[in-house]
């Protein structure tokens, strides 16, 4: 199996995730990534223990800047030589199956895979429909999607609801454990504020700005990660107190989610996926500077099925107290919610496709 993904962790920890669980039940299967050098999967992937090959990608930019203009004439000439560096790297490897999950890398060595006869399955992540994973559409034997609306986007035979695949142990950790490891005390309701490994701007400032109302009541902790963009300033900005923790980043997301009784944070698809997975009650602020605005759409999937709230950017400094102070005080609906994120999870999601891509894989001569 050759994986293709790249660009964000949303395209590439769910293909590890998917490979892993193919691993798992098929210790003997031969499986490969290919991404790009620049990006993130160059150290994530060989750091979960499966080789990368590089293949050259470039997105068309929008926008009249010189900087964009500059890079659309390269375009075509780098489109030309990921395609050849594709075409060879799927003689080379001879996979039985591609799977692209996403990302500009996806695209070549999908196309390459598909025109060489090799099974291709896709894997959406979000309610809105990625481009790259639009134009493979046609070509792939199974699209599975994360959101009922995504398949809105697709050949609906080939569409087959999953979820995301997400990490097991983040529904697994101990709720004294995670109370021990943030100095959570008895009785506490935690709020869990999160804007990604660079943080949330937008989030920050709301929250600098209610922190003494959240606080007030003294059952409220909060566990804030800033993120690395702005974890200095906060910290120098903000106060210290007992029922505080202000982190950078987080390295243990399982005790996170264990700790919380709710989260604040933006609505990527991963973070939603495994907002349900765990049954956390949230407010999802989605980030109006994404593709087609694919964050409202997956924040109004979770919120429509009574998991979230959905609280717009440009709302959140004037709703902040009526909808995450009030929402962290009423247990009874919060547990609402909790129930509603477990109905729509699908913890299974990884095994579910990985069945899928070995079937493919044997329907064309492979043995896993």
């Amino acid at each position: 199996m050759l994986f293709a993904c790249g660009g964000t962790g949303g395209h590439v920890y769910p293909a590890i995730a998917i490979a892993d669980a193919i691993r798992a039940e098929h210790p003997a299967a031969a499986i490969a990534f290919a991404g790009t050098r620049d990006r993130m999967e160059w150290t994530a992937v060989p750091k979960a223990g499966y080789p990368i090959h590089a293949v050259t990608v470039s997105g068309f930019q929008r926008g009249l800047s010189r900087e964009a203009l500059t890079r659309n004439l390269t375009f075509p000439f780098k489109l030309a030589k990921g395609m050849w560096e594709s075409l060879r790297l799927v003689s080379s490897f001879d996979p039985d199956v591609v799977v692209g999950t996403g990302g500009y890398a996806s695209g070549p060595v999908g196309m390459a895979g598909s025109v060489k006869g090799r099974g291709l399955v896709l894997q959406e992540q979000n309610a809105y429909a990625g481009a790259t994973n639009k134009m493979l559409a046609k070509r792939a034997d199974t699209i599975f999607v994360a959101f009922e609306a995504a398949k809105a986007y697709f050949p609906e035979k080939k569409c087959v609801l999953a979820g995301n695949p997400v990490r097991q142990d983040l529904a697994e950790a101990d709720r004294a454990e995670a109370h021990a490891h943030f100095g959570v005390p008895t009785g506490a309701s935690v709020l869990l504020v999160m804007g990604g490994s660079l943080g949330a701007g937008p989030i920050n400032g709301a929250l600098k700005l209610h922190i003494d109302s959240l606080l007030a009541d003294e059952n409220a902790f909060l566990i804030w990660q800033t993120g690395s963009r702005y974890f200095e300033a906060l910290e120098k900005g903000i106060p210290g107190h007992p029922r505080l923790r202000l982190l950078p980043y987080l390295d243990r997301m399982d005790l996170a989610y264990a700790a919380a009784d709710l989260v604040l944070c933006r609505a990527g698809a991963i973070t939603c996926s495994e907002l349900t997975v765990t049954g956390t009650p949230s407010v999802l602020v989605p980030s109006p500077n994404v593709t087609a605005d694919h964050q409202t759409k997956n924040a109004r999937a979770l919120a429509e099925a009574g998991a979230a709230v959905l609280l717009l950017e440009t709302d959140l400094d004037s709703q902040f107290e009526a909808t995450v102070v009030e929402l962290l005080t009423d247990a009874d609906r919060r547990a609402v919610m909790r129930e509603a994120a477990l109905d729509i999870a699908r913890p299974d999601a990884a095994r579910t496709i990985a069945d899928r891509v070995v079937e493919l894989a044997e329907t064309h001569g492979g043995t896993a």
